[in-house]
């Protein structure tokens, strides 16, 4: 899976002035959960690029004055008439840890019910998948090249060999 670094700088002045204050500067507000205590931090607006704006997963490398680790990004906030990124939450990871990540969904094939004039309504753009970070994929391919009218692929029919030879599953 690829890696998108962020640098960010521990901010000093917690809550809504001092996140205010951050985002008129071009920063978005951050917390990294996962280790000993929660880390406060600001990071340039503009680094957020690569790692929202894909239809691939990506691991985080942060570096925050410093201090180097590797995360996934957990939730993002963003403000519901602009869309400028409000907040993000990060989770600390480690090899010998399992995670649950959100990996976007990728449609392959072409639909004959397409072809015929249907349309191909996508409901889920992301799965969330349960297992260790090294086993993690960029994305998951949904083959359409089946669908006719009324037809649909379910999680199950993915392939129970992409879960095994990844040693993943979904979360209950």
């Amino acid at each position: 899976m690829k890696t998108v670094e962020i640098i960010g700088y521990r901010r000093a002045n917690l809550g809504k002035v001092g996140s205010q204050k951050a985002r008129e500067e071009g920063y978005v507000p951050c917390v990294l959960y996962g280790g000993e205590k929660q880390v406060h931090f600001a990071a340039p607006v503009i680094l957020f690029r690569d790692l929202l704006y894909t239809n691939e997963a990506h691991f985080v490398h942060l570096n925050i004055e410093g201090e180097e680790c590797q995360a996934i990004l957990q939730e993002v906030q963003f403000h519901p008439v602009s869309e400028i990124i409000l907040h993000c939450d990060f989770l600390r990871i480690s090899e010998d840890r399992k995670i649950k990540m959100q990996i976007p969904t990728r449609l392959v094939g072409q639909a004959p019910g397409v072809a015929k004039g249907g349309m191909l309504v996508r409901k889920r753009a992301a799965l969330k998948v349960y297992g260790y970070p090294k086993d993690m994929p960029d994305h998951i391919d949904v083959d359409c090249s089946q669908l006719d009218f009324h037809h649909a692929v379910k999680v199950g029919d993915i392939g129970w060999s992409f879960w095994t030879q990844r040693r993943l599953r979904l979360p209950r």
